[in-house]
């Protein structure tokens, strides 16, 4: 992973007149998610919920010329972070608010201020990073889930990890995350779900050994 770098500007642009309207419809607090899915979670496009059909969230999302995922409205408070975490699914980042907001990739060591300049960012969410707020105000952005390839994997094997102990997402995302969102772009594993105690996935079967390693204590993968 070292030297690829973690965010991108795309060419996805909204206006800042959008981005300061949207200021009235935010709730303060946590994670908002203002569309919902249409079929698979990671990877069936998304829809607007009805309560913001016609509305400038509406109109920011159209933005984005494709189909996408679960867009939420992220808010971190002032003096505050997130754990060390990685994703299976890329995402898109639009900062709505905020000072001194940073993403930080920990591989690379290298931190991206997000500014609010209309711009859509891409961000290769398999990197291992956190976001951090040390600015006066609320860190407010609008993410956007990539979704995932729908890949027919060859030589498929059916695979399922399961976990035990404290904090599963934490360990789990050190061990396997940056892995799965490689082996999606690479179209070696597809059909992926998981139930928040455990994720299923088919793998080409010449890579399973390679699931094993990464297999840390406290974990099982078993072929289903």
């Amino acid at each position: 992973m070292v030297n690829i770098r973690m965010l991108y500007k795309t060419n996805f642009t909204v206006s800042l007149t959008d981005i300061e309207d949207s200021h009235s419809d935010i709730l303060r607090e946590g994670k908002t998610s203002i569309n919902e899915p249409t079929g698979d979670f990671f990877y069936d496009p998304w829809r607007i919920k009805k309560e913001y059909q016609g509305t400038v969230w509406e109109k920011i999302l159209s933005t984005l010329k494709f189909p996408i995922g679960e867009a939420r409205i992220i808010v971190l408070k002032s003096g505050t972070c997130y754990l060390r975490h990685a994703d299976i699914d890329d995402r898109y980042h639009l900062n709505i608010s905020g000072d001194d907001n940073y993403l930080i990739d920990l591989e690379n060591k290298a931190m991206h201020q997000l500014k609010r300049d209309g711009y859509w960012y891409k961000m290769h969410a398999g990197i291992l990073h956190t976001a951090i707020n040390v600015g006066e105000h609320d860190r407010i952005q609008l993410v956007v889930r990539d979704l995932l390839n729908r890949n027919t994997v060859s030589n498929p094997v059916r695979v399922k990890i399961t976990g035990a102990g404290h904090n599963l997402r934490f360990v789990f995302d050190g061990a396997y995350s940056t892995w799965l969102n490689i082996a999606n772009k690479k179209g070696i594993i597809g059909n992926f779900k998981h139930d928040g105690a455990s994720a299923t996935f088919d793998v080409n079967s010449d890579h399973l050994e390679e699931l094993t390693v990464l297999t840390p204590e406290g974990f099982v993968m078993e072929i289903l």
